[in-house]
């Protein structure tokens, strides 16, 4: 699942006290959890899904291209060495320029100041983790279950809400697969 939130400095704020709070107790980025740096400005909604995607590879059958290419060849990198790979990656890069180009308002430059950002939910081994590139590494919410994935999602999402409520510029996407 992908969360699109409007990075006000309330937002800010609790992010830096939550990842001080999460590296006190530890925080690192487990063996099996697939997590990415983002250096590649307004690219936030290709990191969230390949965030969701490298998490669910056990569950989804990627065909030839240039994603599948990105994930195979990043596999046993580290974070900061999977986003500097995505840098110079040709075939997501074009991916991604070909999709923005699709949308229906227009794309903005990879440079351009934008007050949005995507971050993405997703459930890995009985945890729910909270991915967004910026961050040193994921955000561990708790226990979670394929069955409550949703609901415990949408808790966090409605935390989000509630720090800023005067902000409502918010938007959900949900990756679904069937078993």
């Amino acid at each position: 699942m992908a969360f699109g939130v409007n990075p006000s400095s309330s937002q800010e704020d609790f992010k830096k006290k939550q990842e001080e709070e999460q590296e006190a107790a530890g925080g690192d980025v487990p063996e099996n959890v697939y997590f990415m740096k983002q250096f590649v400005g307004n690219a936030c909604g290709t990191v969230a899904l390949i965030h969701a995607v490298a998490n669910n590879r056990d569950r989804i059958q990627l065909s030839d291209g240039a994603l599948k290419e990105f994930l195979d060849k990043t596999e046993s990198m580290n974070p900061e060495d999977r986003g500097h790979a995505l840098e110079g990656d040709d075939g997501i890069s074009k991916a991604h320029e070909e999709s923005a180009q699709e949308g229906q308002t227009e794309a903005p430059d990879r440079e351009a100041q934008v007050n949005e950002h995507f971050v993405a939910f997703v459930h890995k081994d009985g945890k729910l983790y909270e991915f967004d590139g910026r961050r040193k590494f994921p955000i561990t919410h708790g226990d979670a279950s394929a069955d409550s994935v949703l609901a415990d999602a949408a808790k966090v999402c409605r935390q989000y809400m509630d720090r800023d409520p005067d902000e409502s510029r918010f938007a959900v996407v949900a990756l679904a697969c069937t078993e």
